[in-house]
């Protein structure tokens, strides 16, 4: 049994044993506890932590675990309609909300989500990082605004070319920079280029920041820049949010033919373009073009990466690579919203990208990533003839397929739910009208790859169904 359900069970029982006691009552010891339910003290101790947190019970050291007074019962709800009032001439678009995955149902085979599983995660080696981090004799010190010297450096020799440190800002992951950017970028109502499908929480950071995003078709060698030209003509937009690197959702890498062409028009409409390179250590062990900031020199290119995707959901450094004005616009938001990231994270972040082991980990993920994209690649084609992409996409964690005519989005996402199999429906990931039906099938959020080849045929099964 994991951890985690054996919590939940404990604290299910305490919680019936709890109601039957009376206030001031006390609770089996912890060791009782261990002894009677068969758990570990590490279980023991988090499921008294939550209780604790939730006030149905206070621990005192040397004493016990005692049952609190609860709280008289209410029969009125709530009354929050005042705040619609409050709240009136800002309105924060929901459809990014109202349209995201939910949580896969227990048992439900995983094709759902943007990251890893974590038996893909390097636990041990952030384990590592974290205590090494903890151990420095400044790692509860202030932080400076832009970041940790030593991880901006590493973050400009990512992004390459002649970028220095001080065109580096440390973000909170990927999506805290897609916010401030947005919002240093352009003022509201302003148009924002995007390639059509794109990421769903671009299209909300944009919406939220109230810009209206544009869409720009692709093809199968990414965002095409004729059409980029003429949107920029037509829109008058100085913002261009793209993926140029392993794309999210179609895994399309933009030709090489292309990249110099997307800079360029973006510079002779003087416009920045925001290159989001959240996949650039999540090749399928192939090498991957270098980031189109490290061929600009200008400040067109506005340069994005995050630590999240190949390592953990809860490691959230990313960075900022920019130069200019925007760059010192991104520092005055930083100290309007939240001052500086973290410090002990910034430190663990620096332990984790300076260890062999971080260089092991990327290596293994690429092979695991490749071999599991190709299992359910191949189950897809075994058991959706019709569904099957056109090429297998270069890197990334997802695949992106068209339904065939006859089958709606709904209908699949609610047959396959039904079949015990999460998927992500197509439509959020289109600024405007989709063309077609498609849904994104996640591989790397699976356990393993029998899972994969077993969420194939059952979401074969829900499409049979879903007509």
């Amino acid at each position: 049994m994991s951890d985690g359900s054996s919590i939940e069970t404990l604290l299910a029982i305490l919680r019936t044993e709890i109601a039957r006691l009376a206030p001031g009552d006390r609770l089996p010891s912890s060791r009782d506890l261990i002894t009677r339910h068969g758990v570990g003290p590490v279980t023991v101790s988090r499921a008294i932590a939550q209780l604790a947190a939730e006030g149905a019970v206070v621990t005192r050291p040397g004493s016990g675990t005692y049952v609190t007074a609860r709280p008289p019962a209410t029969t009125a709800a709530p009354d929050t309609s005042w705040q619609s009032v409050a709240l009136a001439g800002r309105h924060i678009d929901a459809r990014h909300e109202e349209t995201a995955p939910q949580e896969p149902a227990a048992g439900a085979a995983n094709l759902s989500g943007g990251y890893l599983h974590e038996s893909l995660q390097p636990a041990k080696t952030l384990g590592a990082a974290l205590a090494r981090a903890a151990r420095r004799p400044d790692a509860w010190h202030r932080a400076p605004a832009a970041g940790l010297a030593t991880l901006r450096a590493l973050f400009a020799r990512q992004a390459g070319g002649d970028h220095t440190p001080e065109d580096v800002l440390v973000t909170g992951g990927g999506q805290n920079a897609l916010s401030m950017l947005f919002r240093a970028t352009a003022a509201p109502g302003a148009p924002v280029l995007v390639e059509s499908p794109t990421y769903p929480g671009a299209l909300a950071a944009a919406r939220a920041a109230g810009l209206r995003p544009v869409p720009v078709p692709m093809d199968a060698q990414g965002l095409r820049p004729d059409l980029l030209a003429d949107a920029f003509a037509m829109t008058g937009a100085r913002l261009l949010y793209c993926q140029p690197t392993v794309h999210n959702p179609t895994g399309t890498v933009l030709a090489p033919e292309r990249r110099r062409q997307i800079t360029d028009v973006a510079r002779a409409a003087g416009a920045f373009l925001i290159e989001d390179d959240f996949a650039r250590h999540l090749g399928h062990g192939r090498p991957l073009p270098r980031p189109l900031a490290a061929d600009d020199r200008d400040g067109t290119v506005v340069h994005l990466t995050s630590l999240t995707k190949p390592a953990s959901p809860s490691l959230r450094i990313g960075a900022v690579v920019a130069r200019g004005p925007v760059l010192h616009r991104l520092h005055s938001l930083r100290r309007a919203d939240d001052f500086f990231i973290a410090r002990p994270l910034q430190e663990a972040a620096v332990e984790l990208l300076s260890t062999p082991a971080w260089d092991r980990h990327l290596r293994s993920l690429g092979t695991e990533l490749r071999r599991r994209c190709a299992v359910l690649s191949g189950a897809v084609a075994r058991e959706l003839p019709d569904w099957a992409p056109a090429a297998p996409p270069e890197g990334g964690l997802h695949l992106w397929l068209r339904l065939p005519p006859g089958l709606t989005e709904e209908a699949v996402v609610d047959a396959a739910r039904a079949h015990r199999v999460a998927v992500d429906a197509g439509r959020r990931f289109f600024p405007a009208e989709p063309p077609a039906a498609h849904l994104r099938l996640a591989f790397a959020a699976a356990a393993d790859p029998v899972e994969l080849s077993e969420a194939a045929r059952r979401l074969a099964a829900a499409a049979r169904t879903a007509h």
